[in-house]
This record gives C-alpha cells, structure tokens and sequence, in this order.
C-alpha cells in the first residue's frame, strides 16, 4: 500500500473517527484505525464493537492496499507534520513509514485481516432526512437522556417513525422531551429504535457538513451514511457511522404527558432563561430548586440556600387566572429554554403538585417534574 495526501485533509478523517476508540479497548485491534486505499481515495475505520465509523478521504494512490495503526499516535504525528504533502508507505510486516518535508517516521500496526467489519445495512428500513432537520431536533430533546445505568432503557434518544411522522423522545424519569416533524412513513417502513446517548452526541458533532442523511435501521443495530457535501475538509462522500441500539421497549411517552393544564403563558425565552439562570446562582446541592410565581401581569422567579442567601427575578407577562406559585429543579427549566431556537415559548402549569410543560408554535413539549414546596 502506498498513497500520497494532504497533511491537513488526512489530519481532519483521523479527527472524525478518532472519538470512537475508548482509552481502554477490549483488544489490542480496536485501539487500531483501519486504512484502506483505492482508486483515489483512502479510507479511515474505527470500531469499539458497539459503534463505529469510517470515512473516506481524497488521495493519490499509488498501490491499493490496507494497513492498521494505532489510531491516537497516528492522529498526533500527522497533526505536527512540517509539509502539506504525506506520503505513506506500508512494507511487510505491517512496517508503515511516514514521510513529509524532512520527517520520516516507521510505526508499527497490525494486519487489517484482524479488524472487526462494519455490517452492511442494505436490508434494514430506510429514510432520507435533511441534516439541518435532525440536528435540532436531537439538540431538543438529547439533555433529557437518562445517566443511570440500571435504567437502560432511558440511556438513549427514542426514534418513532410511524403514522406518517417521526419522533424523537428522551427522558430520565423526571422530565421527558419530545419533538416530532411530520414525514412519508410507508407501513413496510414504520418502526423504533433507542439509539444510546454516545451514538447520539457523534451524531450532533458530525452533522451540519452536508445536506442530507440517510438512516438504516433493524430491531439491533442503526447506521447512519452522512453527507458531507464538497466543501474543502478533504472528506469526499460521506461519513459511515453504525451503532448497536438499545434492546427493549421504551416506556409509552405518551402517558406522561398531561392532557390538561390550566395556566398558559407566553414567555421571551432568552428572558426568562437569564432570569431563571440569574435566581440559580444562590442554589445549592441540597436546596436545588427555583420557585416559580405567577400574579397578575407578573411572573416572579425566586431561589434561597442556608449556605448562599437569596435571590428575587421579576418579569412582566400577560397573565389573569389565579396566583400559582410551584418549584423546579433550575437545571431542567434551562436545558429546553437553551435547547430552542425560537424566540417564543409557552409555560404551561396546573398547580403546585402537577408538571409543568413548555411547548413551541411547532411540535415541541418538555414535561418537567415539580420540587415540592417546603
């Protein structure tokens, strides 16, 4: 195998799929990039078993071949390369030399016959979406995503295509988000997945070079094949990525979230964050809460601690029911609020002891659970 590339472009596939391999891989292969070079393009694979990545980048190649090497080294020598042109030579015994300007280094690596394949997925259910669509709506609901473990299930954002839509769900028992966009969903086609939370944040981080992408799925693995578009990064086509799903059956959504509210009010997002974020600033571990107050025309948002002292935020809002006051975690009033883009929002609450709800003009609902008043 021998190729000739641009340091930079080179540089740029390794930091793509550099993220999948963990410090600590099940064995010594998976710590490894595998290389593959043909036609007029290399490209660049990465597996931890659970998820993995491949992307294929412009280069001159000279003898078609593959090659692994260990992933973390490579991307470093590359970065500090002194010339733009790289050419890279692999002998036998997996010997791989290095060359630009007047560096030269020989790494080691490992024969490609060892590397775990990526599954095809050209019989799973399929859908095209635009690449600017997904990102907000996994950027709506991912911080609800379960941390805890023994709740599995929830460690992940749920995919519904059905009923000529798609949603996507996350919740960790104390809040829950959902955003849905209506979609062509063939009966044949119709089905769930839990993609878990790592998946889900490569995901984020690689969407937004291109146009489109196209997910594939079955009841234990999702893949999804992003384009990058032809801009100058030096990746060509796309972007590969295939993870292993969440096993189960996701709690019904549905349930939790009310049927009816009694209080609804127009918010300034971007206000009523700082002011919520403002009022935080005083909580503590073991006070954790911000109130919330509504009287007429005037929504008034409070916090106190033993350990800090108190904190008062008032603003002006269109309001005539009943004087409600109810209590928060602040951390879930703010996640959604950053979350948005859209400049208005609507706060929706019943009493002290029920959830309280946010909801945009377009098919968004966050469902957050109330701290009791003390």
């Amino acid at each position: 195998m021998k190729f000739k590339i641009n340091r930079d472009h080179f540089s740029n596939g390794l930091a793509q799929v550099l993220n999948v391999v963990g410090s600590k891989a099940a064995m010594p292969i998976l710590s490894n990039v595998l290389i593959e070079a043909e036609k007029d393009q290399i490209s660049l694979t990465t597996t931890n078993l659970d998820l993995g990545i491949r992307c294929k980048i412009k280069a001159e190649v000279k003898e078609p071949g593959t090659v692994t090497l260990p992933v973390k080294r490579l991307a470093t020598i590359v970065r500090e390369l002194p010339n733009v042109d790289v050419t890279v030579d692999a002998g036998t015994n997996h010997q791989v030399k290095i060359a630009s300007g007047g560096s030269h280094f020989k790494i080691m690596g490992i024969g490609a016959e060892e590397f775990p394949k990526l599954p095809d997925s050209d019989d799973d259910k399929s859908f095209t979406l635009e690449q600017g669509e997904l990102t907000t709506m996994l950027s709506n609901v991912a911080y609800a995503q379960s941390t805890d473990e023994t709740r599995y299930i929830l460690n992940g954002v749920y995919f519904n295509f059905k009923d000529g839509k798609l949603a996507l769900v996350a919740t960790d028992g104390r809040r829950l988000a959902l955003v849905s966009k209506e979609m062509p969903v063939p009966a044949a086609s119709a089905g769930a997945i839990i993609l878990p939370a790592n998946p889900v944040a490569e995901i984020l981080r690689l969407l937004g070079k291109g146009e489109q992408l196209k997910i594939a799925f079955n009841e234990r693995r999702a893949a999804f094949q992003i384009e990058t578009g032809k801009d100058n990064s030096g990746l060509v086509d796309s972007i590969y990525l295939f993870s292993k799903v969440v096993e189960g059956n996701y709690p019904n959504y549905h349930q939790v979230i009310p049927k009816e509210t009694h209080q609804r009010i127009k918010l300034e997002r971007e206000l009523f964050l700082q002011c919520v974020h403002r009022a935080a600033l005083v909580t503590s571990e073991k006070s954790n809460s911000v109130k919330i107050k509504l009287t007429a025309n005037l929504l008034e948002i409070s916090a106190s601690s033993p350990d800090f002292g108190e904190s008062h935020e008032s603003m002006a809002i269109s309001y005539s029911g009943p004087e409600l006051q109810v209590a928060f975690n602040p951390q879930f009033v703010m996640d959604p609020l950053r979350a948005l883009t859209k400049d208005e929002v609507f706060f929706e609450l019943k009493d002290e002891v029920s959830p309280g709800v946010f909801k945009t003009l377009e098919s968004f609902v966050c469902v957050i659970m109330p701290v009791r008043l003390s």
